[in-house]
């Protein structure tokens, strides 16, 4: 009964489930360590982050260049303040009490004594970058020879949050805290990295450090169980699929081994029956076998009407008609040309009779 699954169309159903599943399973199992690693990640980035709070500053040729492991860390540089490219940072919201009011960063290029500028972070103010109420606040930088103390963190790109890559900024204001920004603002070379510092100058806020790029639990992290769960039904429904296929096609064999015909195929089967019971008792069929049957029956009937002496039907009827209609044409043509003959004898012999009289008179 099963012996539909040697054909060729089950050989490709059945090739095409066994690479799937397996795919699928894999696919599926693939996304979701994607997930645990991501978790684990954000894990240990929480754990540094809070090792590093209270661990001793690293020199910042150190901890250069920045990864997921040195992001967080705490690094320490020396340098002066560039007074004259002091930048705001706008639309920048603090992730901790401050998280339903928007603000601005506080941000100042450190020259060091290699010759880098190191972005500093120095600080949160809430407020408006643009309006000289709120920047008014915003306390100056110390002068002179600094050593400043902060979280390291990767350059931003389009992708971070609160970033304004469209550009459209007014002069004084940056919307990408990056080495690629600044390096059309200022004349001097900038470090590919900056630094929040931990201790911000009243009346600023200290910016808490953010977690490296992919290590934690942010769109892309959900993102991969999403794409583990639909891998995964992805695989269910192909087992679906088969077993539904099989279920109908073994359905289908039985009943043909019953002698059951499916709905569809009923009035053609019936029909062929009586074509093969009418053959075997020698009756006429249906279409051409009936049109033949009635014109042989036509003709034997006109056969047997002309040999009983009856009327001639059909195309003898109308050959012996035309027959007489000939016969009596002729015979008419025939007596017309003897009076007309007789006519002329008859006008001849008065004729020669009356020059006669007329002769025998003079």
């Amino acid at each position: 009964m099963y012996r539909f699954l040697l054909t060729p169309r089950w050989w490709g159903i059945n090739v095409f489930a066994v690479l799937a599943i397996p795919l699928c399973l894999f696919m599926g199992s693939w996304q979701l360590s994607r997930f645990e690693d991501r978790v684990d990640t954000h894990q240990q980035q929480e754990d540094r982050s809070a090792r590093a709070k209270t661990a001793a500053a690293r020199p910042l040729a150190d901890l250069l260049p920045v990864d997921t492991i040195t992001s967080g860390r705490q690094a320490s540089a020396r340098g002066h303040y560039d007074t004259a490219h002091q930048l705001l940072v706008p639309g920048r919201t603090l992730k901790d009490g401050h998280g339903g009011q928007q603000g601005f960063y506080v941000l100042n290029l450190l020259r060091t004594d290699s010759g880098k500028a190191l972005p500093v972070v120095r600080g949160w103010l809430p407020g408006d970058a643009g309006a000289k109420a709120d920047t008014a606040r915003v306390p100056a930088p110390p002068k002179g020879e600094v050593t400043v103390t902060g979280a390291l963190q990767a350059s931003e790109n389009q992708g971070t949050d609160g970033v304004q890559a469209g550009g459209g900024l007014p002069q004084g204001q940056l919307g990408m805290i990056s080495a690629a920004s600044l390096v059309n603002i200022v004349p001097y070379e900038v470090y590919d990295a900056w630094i929040t510092l931990t201790d911000a100058q009243a009346p600023l806020h200290a910016v808490p450090p953010a977690a490296a790029e992919g290590s934690g639990l942010d769109l892309k992290a959900f993102q991969n169980l999403g794409y583990t769960g639909e891998w995964f039904v992805f695989a269910g429904f192909v087992v679906f699929m088969w077993f539904r296929l099989f279920r109908r096609d073994a359905e289908a064999a039985k009943d043909a081994a019953l002698g059951i015909v499916p709905e569809g195929d009923g009035g053609a089967a019936r029909a062929g029956d009586a074509e093969a019971r009418a053959g075997e008792r020698g009756e006429p069929r249906a279409g051409g076998g009936d049109a033949a049957g009635g014109l042989s029956q036509g003709e034997g009937t006109a056969d047997e009407r002309g040999a009983d002496g009856g009327e001639p039907q059909g195309p003898r009827r109308g050959e012996a008609q035309g027959a007489d209609r000939g016969d009596g044409q002729d015979e008419g043509r025939g007596a017309d040309q003897g009076e007309a003959q007789s006519a002329g004898q008859d006008e001849g012999r008065g004729e020669g009779r009356g020059e006669a009289a007329r002769a025998g008179k003079a």
